[in-house]
C-alpha cells in the first residue's frame, strides 16, 4: 500500500517538473516591440503576473483599471506584470494602439498557436497567473481570479490576485493557489 502512494507521489512530482520546464520555454511576441521573449526570460524579478485578456470580451475592459492599479502597486516591488492576448490571430498593431491608448503601459504578448493555453491551462478571460522561479524553474504559484467581482468594482469583497501577490511577499505560497476565474470562455474566442 506505501509503495502505491510513493509511487503516485512520485509520478506527481516528476508531471509538476516537466510541465514547469516546458512552461518557461513558451515563446511569446511583444506586439509593442516586436520582441520574442519565453517565459523564463519574464521571470528575471520577484514574480510575471501575466493575464489573459482579450479585446474583444467585456469582461477584459471591466478590469482595465484594477489592472493598471496592481500594476502600480507591484510593479516596484519586483513583480514583471504582462497580458497575452488570447487569440493567436491578432494584430499586432491592432494590439499595440491598444496599450497606446489605454495607458495599460505593460507588455501585451500575441502567441504563436495555442502553446500558451495549453501550458498554463488557461479558460477564462480575464484570467491571472502569478509565476516565480521555484528552484530556477519558472512555476505558476496562483492562477484564476483577479476578484470576486467583475461588474463592480466597487462591491468587490475578495481581491484574490492581490492577495496572492501580498502571500508571495511574505514569504509564503499563495493559498489558495487557485481560484475559478468568471469571465469569457476562451474556446469561444
Amino acid at each position: 500500500m506505501n509503495l502505491k502512494i510513493l509511487f503516485a507521489f512520485s509520478f506527481f512530482i516528476i508531471s509538476q517538473t516537466i510541465v514547469a520546464q516546458s512552461l518557461g520555454g513558451i515563446s511569446l511576441q511583444d506586439a509593442v516591440t516586436g520582441k520574442t521573449q519565453t517565459i523564463a526570460d519574464l521571470t528575471d524579478q520577484k514574480g510575471l503576473v501575466l493575464i489573459y485578456f482579450d479585446l474583444n470580451c467585456p469582461f477584459t475592459k471591466m478590469y482595465e483599471g484594477r489592472i493598471k492599479a496592481l500594476r502600480t502597486k507591484f510593479s516596484n516591488q519586483g513583480f514583471r506584470f504582462a497580458l497575452i492576448h488570447s487569440d493567436s490571430k491578432a494584430s499586432a498593431e491592432e494590439l499595440k494602439n491598444y496599450i497606446d491608448s489605454s495607458g495599460m503601459n505593460m507588455p501585451f504578448f500575441l502567441q504563436s498557436g495555442t502553446e500558451a493555453n495549453q501550458g498554463l491551462g488557461v479558460v477564462k478571460i480575464p484570467e491571472a497567473f502569478l509565476i516565480s522561479k521555484q528552484e530556477d524553474i519558472p512555476t505558476v504559484i496562483y492562477h484564476g481570479a483577479i476578484d470576486n467581482n467583475p461588474q463592480a468594482e466597487n462591491a468587490v469583497s475578495e481581491r484574490f490576485l492581490e492577495r496572492a501577490i501580498n502571500q508571495f511577499l511574505g514569504g509564503n505560497l499563495p493559498s489558495p493557489a487557485q481560484v475559478r476565474a468568471t469571465g469569457c470562455n476562451l474556446r469561444s474566442f
